[in-house]
């Protein structure tokens, strides 16, 4: 049976809660994936998604109807947005133990910490549909 630490993310981007969300979103614009690790000193204090970034920002961002009241929007702090205590998993746990998490917490990754709440990685449940693909084609005849 995998464990998460043999299919998590290595290395995942992190931001500070003092970090504007005009800095989450430039990082959003420029990368494949959907959430960042709020973290502090190492310690992970939250998770900020790609869909938290876009409910906090105002729709009218880059558009002929912007005004400044919109673009105030990107000053917000990560810390008003994030979401605060995230259920984690740590490298040992079970695949099996993520998946759970994803049907009952209704989350759609996982931050991988140690024992001190420091990052180690992140799953998403694409993460496991990959490893599935995978082990599936190496299963067939």
């Amino acid at each position: 049976m995998l464990n998460v630490a043999q299919l998590m993310t290595l290395k995942p981007v992190s931001v500070s809660p003092d970090d504007s969300l005009a800095v989450v979103k430039q990082i959003f614009d420029h990368v494949k994936f959907h959430h960042v690790l709020v973290v502090e000193n190492g310690i992970l204090l939250g998770v900020l998604s790609d869909r938290d970034l876009f409910k906090a920002l105002s729709p009218h961002i880059g558009t002929a109807a912007e005004t400044p009241r919109d673009l105030a929007t990107l000053n917000k702090k990560v810390h008003q947005v994030m979401r605060r205590k995230p259920v984690t998993l740590q490298p040992q746990a079970k695949v099996m133990d993520a998946i759970h998490l994803f049907n009952s917490e209704g989350v759609s990754c996982i931050p991988v910490v140690d024992s001190n709440n420091r990052p180690q990685g992140i799953i998403s449940w694409r993460d496991i549909i990959r490893a599935l693909d995978r082990t599936d084609k190496r299963t067939e005849p």
